[in-house]
């Protein structure tokens, strides 16, 4: 992967922690750099499409706990059950 270089200003509390973490850590202070960088990045980032579509199958309510408890019951069953094909 290519990289292109940058000038940051940050503050120095911050390249302190940065520098013990690579200490710690046994790493590059500039990839603790990177990896901050690819964090804040992902979470700006803008999806093409939405998370959840409005396509969404179900009964059009919000399940109740009974709902929710049997559906994991049926789950759990499922999975313990060595009858029942998954």
């Amino acid at each position: 992967m290519s990289m292109k270089r940058t000038n940051v200003y940050a503050d120095p509390e911050d390249l302190a922690i940065i520098k013990e973490a690579a200490r710690r850590r046994g790493v590059s202070e500039a990839e603790i750099i990177r990896q901050g960088i690819h964090l804040a990045a992902m979470a700006n980032r803008v999806w093409d499409e939405p998370l959840f579509s409005r396509t969404f199958e179900g009964p059009g309510r919000t399940p109740s706990r009974t709902d929710v408890r049997d559906a994991v019951v049926d789950a759990v069953r499922r999975e313990t059950d060595p009858g029942t094909a998954a």
